[in-house]
């Protein structure tokens, strides 16, 4: 199968000519968990204290906005970042949402969302559940759907860099792996592959075509 990627090492290419927006576009793994944590944290004291949401409420709406941030993965990744617009421009809007990560599969300065993204896609979907759940509700939602997205984000990075042996971890890698080298129109979920099987984008080729690295 010829080689869909440029590099395979852990190095970045230029996007921007730009200096402040080429570093902007590079971030440190550990940059989701420093905004998100605390915001998630916030969320849930308003929920508690503010709202008073009743503690098993939350933790139910808590579990569901964790669960509609895998269905907001699988979407996001499969119809916004696998999506190139026609024309010059398009093919380099593309590659600056995620052709590069494709390109540059292990670049560890690009496997978690920049803040410049994440930051403007967590006010819509925070007004949007706002305005489907309320005030109170939203509150108590929201805290799960940031976790889901930094395990998104961990997870990712994990995939690419990580060591671990865990029979599920593994799985998992071997999932995304096959979505990178062999198979990139299939296998959009990363931190699950239940919105795959739901949709009809599992991978169509023999686990014996291709090899993953434990």
């Amino acid at each position: 199968m010829s080689k869909n990627f440029v590099s395979n090492k852990d190095e970045s290419v230029r996007m921007f000519e730009n200096s402040f927006l080429d570093v902007m576009s590079r971030v440190h793994w550990i940059a989701p968990l420093i905004v998100y944590v605390p915001l998630t944290i916030y969320f849930l004291y308003r929920a508690i204290a503010v709202f008073q949401v009743p503690t098993l409420t939350i933790l139910g709406l808590f579990v569901a906005g964790f669960f509609a941030w895998t269905f907001a993965e699988y979407v996001l990744h499969r119809f916004v970042f696998h999506y190139e617009p026609p024309g010059k421009l398009g093919k380099r809007i593309h590659f600056v949402a995620h052709g590069v990560h494709h390109d540059y599969p292990n670049d560890s300065k690009r496997l978690v969302m920049p803040p410049g993204l994440s930051i403007p896609l967590c006010v819509l979907f925070y007004f949007l559940y706002t305005y489907l759940l309320g005030d109170a509700y939203a509150m108590a939602f929201f805290p799960g759907f940031i976790v889901g997205y930094l395990t998104y984000d961990m997870t990712h990075y994990a995939l690419h860099h990580a060591k671990i042996k865990h029979p599920l971890f593994l799985m998992l890698k071997e999932h995304h792996m096959v979505h990178h080298y062999h198979d990139p129109e299939n296998g959009f979920g990363v931190s699950s592959k239940l919105w795959d099987y739901i949709f009809g984008t599992r991978f169509k080729i023999n686990k014996k075509d291709h090899k993953v690295s434990k």
